[in-house]
């Protein structure tokens, strides 16, 4: 959809001015006010900049080229926004530069089209994350780590495009060369494209290229692949695609635009929607946001995707009728109603690795990648190498997965990037002995790792959530959680090749929380140098809403109960269930009584505080407060301090006033 100025077909040039994304805010102004920098490596550039930071959550409403008035609006540098509505543009940059983990955190393609409706051609980074570099190659917007580019852009030379594909699969520089995902499909689906057959012979595979295999275009959409390795690159049909109002609108456009008006999505039965991320909005849009009109943006997102949903008979799990809240949360109802062990499953956000709990192969993808799909019924993927992380011994009983994961963010491995676009396979004593649900925070959480997803492999945990969960008999969860093709349970083979493992001790863990502005910035609690005084805390999400998460809510909480405590008037403790099948499961448990009496505020199903749209934001700058959902990136979930932590800690900060570990009592 984008490309930087051709010269010839094997030629691109960048005749506009470079953006350095520097951590000096004052460096950003001078450019602004049209001073070029000298590049040299001694210039900080700002990393992990998250597609929060490029396109702020509301900026997300906008759904058509007036995203481009937007780009890097919420980077903070020396803790400053020194960017501003239409400075990108009226800058006349053409390239943009940064550091290290460019385009972390979400999904949302919003971010790289901000970008090239600004002008932006070149994305410069030590690395690019997974979604977002691919996001980037679908809409044509190009990506390099070549810091040498910089010096030869500047003297107006012409690039070979060869440049940029240089190093990729054949499908990828097929996609680069043509200018986007969008043409390349339009080709391949005409005959002139063929795709590159898989070669790879027998090999020992880890679970996630089992599944890969299965689903892969090969020689016809039956064969799949005898086998994969990392590298190999072809389209895999999915068994389930799912997006929702944030992302649905946009690719409905496109689709309607690119493929036709009229035209029919392939196959709707195996597609859903969901309603699920702007319910809650009018309570926390503040006043000069309202006056931007953003309340009927969120308006017609909601409305586009009623109708795109009505027309094509797609499946739309939506609003509750006559008062907020929504059905549940995308990734919630997906592994509670849809996923099985050995799918493939694709959705328009991050946290799709959700799904991985239950052994199915579910990653995030973005809106070009939604509406192809919705066209071709497969996606892109290029095989991932894989992490295996070993979590061995045993957890405390008041340290949960969210314990764990913070645990694993903070090693060296995941802070230098080194698990960016890998498949994230938990294993161990400790991954065995948890729940499905607990489970799928880990899976969930292979997002904030820069994992192409995570994954556990179906075990008795399994087949007891299929037979509790989803109503299966146990002779019809055994057979779900087999790989057909062996007979045995999904699980890795001995002697398959991974690209590093990560150890981790549980039974050396104590609780921790990640400080604000970063997941990785892990502590041990015991360790925090201060008390921290808390005035918000939140509880839900769609890593920490499931019916495992109120069980521990509830265990503090009744504890607390029979020795007379509840929540301090100084503290608004806010749950929120991640789905209506968990919001019954704690009206059937006494739950809710529970919360109620302790002072708890319940709210119904959606996304809410954690993308700064519902109850649980914070609304100034000093404002502490303590989640359980997965993200704590600068404005995330409002303008103050926020630290992520467990649910049971969550809990127990809500009632002591101040961040504090549950004590199991």
């Amino acid at each position: 959809m984008g490309r930087a100025a051709a010269s010839g077909a094997q030629q691109v040039s960048f005749p506009g001015r470079i953006l350095f994304l520097t951590e000096d805010p004052a460096l950003i102004r001078r450019q602004l006010a049209g001073e070029d920098l000298d590049w040299n490596p001694s210039i900080k550039l700002r990393d992990d900049i998250s597609t929060d930071e490029i396109t702020p959550a509301h900026i997300c409403f906008y759904f058509d080229q007036t995203l481009g008035d937007w780009p890097y609006t919420g980077l903070k540098c020396g803790g400053e926004l020194p960017l501003g509505r239409n400075h990108v543009r009226r800058g006349g940059f053409s390239v943009c530069v940064s550091g290290k983990r460019r385009g972390k955190g979400s999904s949302r393609e919003q971010s790289p089209y901000a970008e090239l409706c600004a002008g932006i051609r070149l994305v410069i980074a030590e690395n690019h994350e997974r979604i977002y570099r691919q996001n980037c190659q679908n809409l044509g917007l190009l990506t390099s780590t070549d810091f040498g580019l910089i010096e030869r852009i500047r003297r107006g030379d012409s690039i070979p495009l060869e440049e940029f594909t240089r190093g990729q699969d054949a499908i990828t520089a097929g996609i680069i060369r043509a200018g986007g995902l969008f043409d390349y499909n339009r080709q391949r689906l005409a005959g002139e494209i063929a795709l590159p057959p898989i070669s790879t012979p027998p090999r020992p595979m880890t679970l996630a290229e089992k599944i890969l295999a299965r689903h892969l275009l090969n020689l016809s959409p039956q064969d799949g692949a005898p086998a994969v390795r990392p590298g190999d690159a072809g389209f895999a049909r999915a068994d389930l695609r799912f997006s929702h109002e944030y992302v649905t609108p946009m690719a409905a456009i496109f689709f309607e635009q690119l493929v036709g008006a009229d035209a029919p999505v392939n196959d709707p039965e195996t597609i859903v929607f969901f309603r699920d991320h702007l319910t809650f909005l009018d309570e926390t849009l503040p006043p000069e946001k309202r006056a931007l009109g953003l309340l009927d943006l969120a308006a017609q997102l909601k409305l586009k995707q009623e109708d795109f949903a009505r027309r094509q008979g797609i499946r739309l799990h939506g609003e509750l009728a006559g008062r907020k809240g929504s059905e549940g949360i995308c990734h919630s109802i997906v592994l509670e109603s849809y996923a099985l062990p050995g799918q493939l499953i694709v959705g328009s956000d991050s946290h799709t690795p959700h799904s991985g709990a239950i052994g199915a192969l579910a990653f995030g993808i973005g809106t070009t990648d939604v509406f192809n799909a919705w066209m071709t019924h497969d996606v892109r993927v290029q095989t991932p190498e894989s992490v295996r992380v070993a979590i061995r011994g045993r957890l405390a009983p008041r340290l949960a997965a969210k314990d764990v994961i913070l645990e694993i963010l903070r090693q060296p491995l995941v802070k230098s990037g080194g698990a960016i676009g890998k498949v994230i396979e938990y294993a161990g004593e400790a991954v065995e002995a948890m729940s499905v649900d607990e489970r799928a925070t880990l899976t969930n959480m292979a997002a904030e790792i820069g994992g192409f997803t995570g994954i556990v492999a179906p075990d008795r945990r399994a087949v007891e959530f299929l037979c509790d969960r989803r109503g299966f008999t146990r002779l019809e969860a055994d057979r779900l959680c087999r790989d057909p093709s062996t007979g045995h349970y999904w699980q890795s083979d001995s002697g398959a090749q991974y690209a590093a493992e990560i150890a981790i001790d549980a039974s050396a863990l104590r609780p921790l929380v990640a400080l604000p502005g970063d997941p990785g910035r892990g502590v041990f609690i015991d360790e925090l140098p201060a008390p921290v005084r808390v005035e918000i805390a939140y509880g839900g999400a769609c890593t920490a809403g499931k019916n495992e998460d109120m069980d521990m809510y509830a265990r503090v909480l009744a504890a607390a109960l029979k020795r007379g405590r509840r929540v301090p008037d100084s503290v608004r403790f806010y749950i929120q269930f991640g789905s209506q099948a968990t919001r019954e499961y704690c009206r059937q448990r006494g739950y809710l009584e529970i919360f109620a009496r302790a002072g708890a505020l319940v709210i119904e199903p959606g996304c809410g505080a954690c993308i700064n749209a519902g109850p649980g934001v914070t609304t100034r700058p000093d404002q502490i407060a303590i989640s359980a959902q997965n993200r704590n990136f600068p404005g995330r979930s409002g303008p103050g301090q926020l630290y992520l932590a467990s649910p049971l800690t969550v809990a127990a900060s809500a009632l002591a006033g101040e961040i504090r570990a549950w004590d199991g009592e």
